[in-house]
């Protein structure tokens, strides 16, 4: 079947030599410079004929893919209504990330960031008999987000495409294979696409659910960052990382709490000059507010509090720093000096290395003063043990105790096991083989399509530009005519030849622009091949290029034409 052959001198691309004044990472740098997309606002994109078609043909793999597994293609509104995201909470849970309008009437809609509860309405409607289930529906849609600080280019934007699917089944048993054909066929879908990856051990958060995995590109411009044991296969997102909580000790063994004078010393870092102390003997005391209410976080010295994880673990609930007007009217609360013993009213969390019976040193809650002796469940109770420090390098392996590594990725995809909890929100029952109602069970399974895009730039591109996978790639080849007459006739009768073909080809046959230029384009698109008609045209000799490895071969032209057809 013959291809689309795209002459450039009638393609709509201005390609950048130098790299745009706000791009930090080389996707968004690379993406603009080589014509792909056009920034219209912060977080906004357009993206241009060249990039239409590489999104295209990410969203053409993921397409073949679900269909594979019997996954059947919807696409729902984008512009919702506010009552099924306030019948599960939502509407208050999204915060300010949610895009919220009214109509001309008053009623509230807000723009859809993902569509558990409007999937979840359709099968109610559709769906009545178990004899109609298992299904998995899907949808490739522009989603919205309100982003506090959208940057990287198209990775983190306010707009952005994504397949999100769901399936829905009669039993737990269901689900778990609903899920598994997902795992597998997004294994598939990465491969394919050229997109080095990891799946990781993830948190559900404001999802809901309980299996969850993330797909992640490792990248120096990823906003994740993951561990990995180079001894096992454990792998997993840093908020997801659980450690096992210390041994509880003798508290006998420790003397009676001793109050130090501790002048300027607010900090863990001048607290443990001044006493002469490692940090890891001190205990830090992080005051947050959850919904509205003061909560104290201990943690070791040494360590810091993950804010993410500690969010995920009290979701739905909202989490804050303190402010100082917190502490107005709060005597008990003494800025730097902090410590568990003797808080009124304050709920406690602790790290699980703030085990019974150890001993810290602390705040004593009184100005320019520490305590030391200061021992967990004689001293002070703890509310709840949560893992709520950040993961840092070396820190053991939770499976085989092996040091752990740190890792920068780009989070590509995301699986869950949601379970009832959207089901439940609208009573979704079909009639069970006795008759009788069956509660459905759903899964959710998204892949951020635009992001893959901004992913493969990362991992595909040299000193020279872009390095596409030709799976996913413009063209398959790119032919540059080198600036003659003779050598644009050659290289547009290659263009058509290899286009009938079958061959999707971009042929640079643009008029006044020096062959330097053309190249140098040719590099920066980064289409898998590189045809040349250049000096030996006359001779019927054109150079093969080979865009990632640089290789170069000059062939006769029906040499080439078969090489590019084999």
């Amino acid at each position: 079947m013959a291809a689309q052959v795209q002459r450039m001198s009638r393609l709509m691309v201005k390609t950048l030599r130098d790299d745009p004044a706000d791009a930090e990472t080389l996707s968004h740098k690379l993406l603009v410079r080589a014509g792909y997309v056009r920034r219209n606002a912060a977080g906004i994109w357009s993206w241009l004929p060249l990039g239409m078609r590489v999104l295209e043909n990410v969203a053409r793999v993921v397409r073949e893919e679900m269909d594979a597994i019997g996954a059947q293609e919807v696409l729902l509104p984008a512009l919702l209504p506010k009552e099924p995201y306030e019948a599960t909470g939502r509407w208050n849970e999204y915060g300010a990330e949610l895009f919220r309008l009214q109509d001309r009437k008053g009623a509230d809609y807000l723009l859809g960031p993902t569509h558990e509860e409007i999937f979840t309405l359709l099968v109610k409607d559709q769906c009545t008999s178990y004899k109609d289930l298992p299904v998995i529906l899907y949808q490739i849609q522009t989603k919205y987000r309100d982003e506090a600080r959208p940057r990287s280019g198209i990775l983190r934007g306010r707009e952005f495409q994504m397949k999100d699917s769901y399936s829905f089944d009669t039993t737990d048993e269901g689900l778990a294979e609903s899920y598994r054909l997902h795992r597998e066929a997004y294994i598939k879908i990465f491969q394919r696409l050229g997109l080095e990856h990891r799946i990781v051990s993830a948190v559900s958060g404001a999802m809901g659910g309980s299996a969850s995995e993330e797909f992640l590109a490792p990248a120096p411009a990823g906003e994740d960052t993951f561990v990995y044991c180079p001894s096992c296969d454990y792998a997993a997102n840093t908020e997801a990382v659980t450690f096992k909580a210390a041994s509880p000790a003798d508290a006998s063994a420790h003397g009676p709490v001793e109050e130090l004078d501790t002048p300027d010393t607010p900090t863990i870092e001048t607290l443990a000059e001044h006493l002469g102390v490692p940090a890891s003997a001190t205990l830090k005391n992080l005051l947050v507010k959850v919904d509205g209410e003061i909560v104290a976080v201990g943690v070791p010295g040494n360590r810091e509090v993950d804010l993410g994880k500690l969010t995920d673990h009290l979701a739905p609930a909202v989490v804050e720093l303190v402010t100082a007007e917190d502490f107005e009217g709060r005597p008990d609360l003494v800025r730097g000096y902090v410590g568990p013993q003797g808080l009124e009213k304050v709920r406690y969390i602790a790290d699980p290395r703030i085990a019974p019976g150890t001993a810290w040193i602390t705040g004593a809650n009184k100005p320019d003063t520490h305590a030391k002796n200061v021992v967990c469940g004689r001293d002070f109770q703890v509310d709840d043990h949560l893992d709520v420090v950040v993961v840092e390098d070396g820190d053991p392996c939770p499976s085989c105790g092996t040091g752990l590594k740190l890792d920068r990725a780009i989070e590509i995809g995301h699986i869950f096991q949601l379970g009832r909890k959207y089901a439940d929100a609208f009573q979704l029952d079909v009639l069970g083989q006795n008759g009788k109602p069956v509660r459905v069970t759903m899964g959710s399974y998204g892949i951020g399509v635009s992001r893959a895009v901004a992913a493969l730039a990362e991992q595909h591109a040299d000193e020279q530009g872009l390095c596409w996978p030709r799976e996913i790639a413009p063209a398959d080849v790119h032919v540059v005519a080198a600036g003659k007459a003779l050598q644009t006739e050659l290289a547009l009768d290659v263009a058509e030849q290899l286009g009938a073909a079958g061959v999707r080809v971009l042929v640079d046959d643009r008029a006044g622009v020096s062959p330097g230029v053309k190249f140098t384009d040719a590099e920066l698109i980064g289409v898998p091949q590189i045809l040349v008609a250049g000096r030996r045209s006359a001779e019927g000799v054109v150079e093969l290029k080979d865009r990632r490895t640089g290789a170069r071969e000059e062939l006769p032209v029906a040499e080439a034409i078969a090489r590019l057809l084999g």
